[in-house]
């Protein structure tokens, strides 16, 4: 069987949600750390296995794949023992637009080349504290209002879904930039529910930094 590699930054958040994803599913995989930082995802190498440069890039089953999102949606098509998105065709859409609610809306204009490009507009020190406590409160807040007051112990449901893979690295950003959670009471219980299960531990970035 071919190696599974996962092409990772500890920290991105894109990466957090296929970490749990593979977690879940009880995928065994290799690491490759990629420091956004150092420039790691800009290299010719990485280019080449990744167009766009951003992480994760996942190899399994032969195939390499990008987009968190859509890696995901392969991961629960090809292993359905773990349901990552619903049956239903109605229940999957309520679960892809909560998950697009972060991952389209929140994340791309909190990502660290979107911060960077804007520190290099402004001389205000705190400008990058600002814009993310801003767009993260906002997304919450927004997030929060869709998932309401539904019945079950997850953002849909009574098991984790894609929702939830993505609700939980965006909760590890909000509390990394000090966003006041206190009036997202169902985003926090859900991620309370969520840090008690053994495949959301191990994916967390205190526990997979290099």
């Amino acid at each position: 069987m071919n190696e599974v590699v996962l092409y990772d930054y500890w920290r991105s958040s894109a990466s957090y949600r296929v970490r749990i994803a593979l977690n879940l599913l009880g995928v065994d995989y290799k690491t490759v750390p990629i420091n956004l930082l150092d420039g790691a995802h800009k290299t010719p190498e990485y280019l080449a296995l990744n167009p766009q440069g951003l992480v994760p890039t996942l190899v399994i089953d032969g195939k390499t794949l990008t987009q968190s999102l859509a890696i995901i949606e392969y991961l629960g098509e090809t292993r359905p023992e773990c349901r990552l998105l619903p049956s239903n065709i109605v229940d999957r859409q309520k679960v892809r637009a909560l998950a697009n609610a972060v991952a389209m809306d929140i994340h791309p204009i909190c990502n660290l080349h979107v911060v960077s490009h804007l520190m290099s507009m402004t001389d205000k020190a705190d400008a990058r504290e600002e814009w993310m406590t801003h767009f993260i409160t906002e997304g919450l807040g927004k997030l929060e209002a869709m998932i309401g007051k539904a019945d079950g112990a997850f953002s849909f449901g009574d098991a984790p879904t894609m929702a939830d893979l993505c609700l939980v690295p965006q909760v590890y950003n909000a509390r990394r930039w000090g966003v006041d959670m206190t009036a997202f009471k169902r985003i926090v219980a859900i991620d309370a529910r969520c840090a008690d299960l053994p495949a959301f531990q191990a994916a967390h970035p205190d526990r997979v930094k290099p």
